[in-house]
């Protein structure tokens, strides 16, 4: 009768994984690396920089959105 090939690690004893790609570099390189892409889009045209207009009507909008919602909006009313 054969057996089933067992795996080279045991339950108790899970394998470690080790980070990869941006977790496994340091902080200085993941801030160079993703500000190259932050510039490639600005020059592409495809980045979105916000008028201070725009700011300011995005930040109205995250204020309604915090007041109307959560466990204390129910019990308010």
């Amino acid at each position: 009768m054969p057996t089933k090939p067992t795996s080279r690690t045991t339950p108790e004893t899970p394998a470690a994984k080790r980070p990869r790609g941006f977790a496994a570099m340091d902080a200085a390189t993941q801030r160079r690396i993703a500000s190259e892409g932050g510039r490639a889009s600005h020059l592409s045209g495809r980045g979105h920089r916000f008028t201070s207009e725009e700011a300011r009507a995005a930040g109205r909008k995250g204020g309604q959105a915090s007041r109307t919602r959560g466990p204390q909006a129910n019990s308010a009313e």
